[in-house]
């Protein structure tokens, strides 16, 4: 196999995988950032279904797509595989992490302080770029005043939220291109177009994922990015590290593949940062423990789902009576929270955020199309056979159908005043990671010491349901005893010492310099808000360790 080298191999390229290859490009270190998805550029992103069927992540069956879902003991985890990592398919949120959620209570012990990361986040803030959802669209997008209304009948602390989205200024129209950064593509990017598609793929360029900010800024500064790379070997080798891995090509795309056999390629480099998120970090690390000798047993340990709860107010009314208008898929998936304090900062238990959530317009035509196929869907059909019938026998000469038609689709009552709500916050970090004997992965969590926690979440969900005249609609899977997080935390936790932590509080793993860690795994807890900012802000510090080594060598 032939060798390459370079002073820096980054694996993946999230929000901490795109911001340490920036970081280490911009002082000038070689670097070189290895993705195993593919680039998926605005305008690409699927919406047919026989697109979406392939856009998931399975190259054994020729599936090259973007999420890749993970099904385990007491709980499902979905992330993200494409250049950009989890910032193609999150919604946007940019929360530092509070204050006094900085805690060494046994469960969670933090090495690091707010304090302490107020510089990265600054810095990761204006390399991302953040803005609220102006005023001029918090006054005529539907669900973003009925939250914040509801939140303050019922005297909770609401707040609208710092994104990672490009929003057009007063006067203009939704998705007019926008003066940014060119990026990897070539593209011009508009403005929001307020769609309601952020979790699915931005199409227009709104969103300021990785790939078209930090990564776009990495490659002009001399960072090497290869994508459909995924790594499968890591090593100490000499002064520094083999990084071994294959290439899913495009070719392969769409047909059966014994990626077992895949060619193999090899890197070499002084400094090996490991970014593949917090089910791949940590399964690279536990796959590869026999040449890492000396690994720290905290390996696999602090795994949470940074409390995430999804709930559901469904048909809200006015006080007056008649449908709230919600519109659940205009604007951005998320655009508020109400904030629940923590024993730590002046609540009980443990603290959270519920913020209000959308979904894609299809989701609306899907959902009103199964109502068609119930009894009362069927009354409506019959109506309108029936007016036509009075038609064809000249019972009644009115040829203008505008009304019958329309009454086709009902009252649409469900589709238009109904409002996800998305749940997270402090859950207890107690689920244990490892490899079964077949050496897939395995997470052991479930929800029993985290049920307190979640009770309260889901009473503050019932309050806000009942503030906008709404029917609180549980997961069906909580019933048992199972979730879903898309924010998976942990197995590669930060500590002060190497039976605490598997890295120091500067990234870099115990016992093997020049090896680190900067992703989701690296939390020892949950953050508690959106993890994505506190993951680039962590990356950004740990950066400033590799360069400074890099400099003194």
């Amino acid at each position: 196999m032939a060798e390459e080298h370079f002073d820096a191999v980054v694996v993946g390229s999230g929000f901490g995988g795109s911001v340490m290859a920036h970081e280490l490009a911009a002082a000038g270190v070689s670097v070189c950032l290895l993705e195993r998805g593919k680039e998926i550029p605005p305008g690409s992103f699927p919406r047919s279904p026989h697109r979406m069927k392939e856009n998931f992540w399975d190259p054994s069956e020729g599936k090259h797509g973007m999420y890749n879902v993970w099904r385990f003991r007491g709980l499902d985890a979905l992330v993200s595989s494409g250049l950009g990592g989890g910032s193609l398919i999150y919604a946007n949120v940019l929360i530092r992490k509070d204050e006094h959620w900085f805690v060494r209570d046994g469960f969670e012990e933090w090495p690091v302080t707010r304090a302490d990361l107020d510089p990265h986040y600054d810095a990761v803030e204006k390399m991302i770029g953040v803005s609220t959802v102006p005023p001029h669209l918090r006054a005529t997008t539907p669900k973003i005043r009925e939250y914040a209304a509801a939140a303050q009948r019922r005297g909770l602390d609401h707040q609208y939220l710092p994104l990672a989205i490009t929003f057009g200024k007063p006067g203009q129209p939704n998705g007019e291109p926008i003066d940014a950064p060119a990026n990897r593509y070539g593209q011009t990017r508009l403005s929001c177009r307020m769609c309601g598609e952020c979790d699915i793929g931005c199409n227009y360029g709104s969103k300021n994922t990785m790939d078209l900010t930090c990564v776009s800024a990495a490659e002009r500064q001399g960072a090497e990015v290869r994508t459909r790379c995924e790594v499968r070997r890591i090593e100490p080798f000499s002064s520094g590290y083999r990084v071994t891995f294959v290439r899913h090509h495009e070719e392969r795309e769409g047909r059966p593949t014994d990626t077992a056999g895949l060619p193999q390629e090899v890197l070499i480099c002084k400094t090996l940062v490991m970014s593949a998120g917090t089910l791949g970090s940590t399964y690279l690390l536990m796959k590869n423990r026999s040449a890492l000798r000396g690994l720290s047993p905290a390996l696999g340990t602090r795994f949470s789902g940074n409390g995430d709860f999804l709930g559901m107010a469904t048909n809200a009314t006015k006080e007056g009576g008649g449908s709230r208008l919600l519109d659940p898929c205009r604007g951005p998936v998320i655009t508020s929270a109400v904030r629940v304090p923590d024993a730590a900062d002046g609540g009980t238990g443990r603290g959270f955020y519920i913020e209000d959530a959308g979904y894609p317009e299809f989701f609306n035509w899907m959902i009103e199309l199964t109502l068609a196929a119930t009894p009362s869907g069927w009354g409506r059909f019959v109506q309108f056979a029936l007016e036509i019938a009075r038609r064809r026998f000249g019972w009644d000469r009115d040829t203008d159908l505008g009304a019958e038609l329309s009454s086709l689709f009902g009252e649409c009552s469900l589709t238009k005043s109904s409002l996800p709500m998305l749940g997270m916050g402090r859950d207890v970090p107690d689920g244990v990671m490892s490899l079964a004997e077949d050496e897939c992965l395995q997470v052991d969590w479930d929800i029993r010491r985290s049920q307190e926690f979640f009770d309260r979440m889901r009473d503050t969900m019932k309050v806000i349901a009942d503030a906008l005249g709404a029917r609180y609609q549980e997961n069906p899977l909580f019933s048992f005893n199972r979730l879903v997080t898309v924010h998976p935390l942990g197995g590669c936790p930060m500590g002060r010492h190497p039976t605490e932590g598997v890295i120091d509080s500067h990234g870099e793993v115990f016992g093997h310099p020049g090896l680190f860690v900067a992703d989701g795994s690296v939390m020892p807890g949950p953050v508690g808000p959106n993890p994505s900012l506190t993951i680039a802000a962590l990356s950004h510090r740990f950066a400033q360790t590799v360069i400074a080594r890099a400099k003194a060598q």
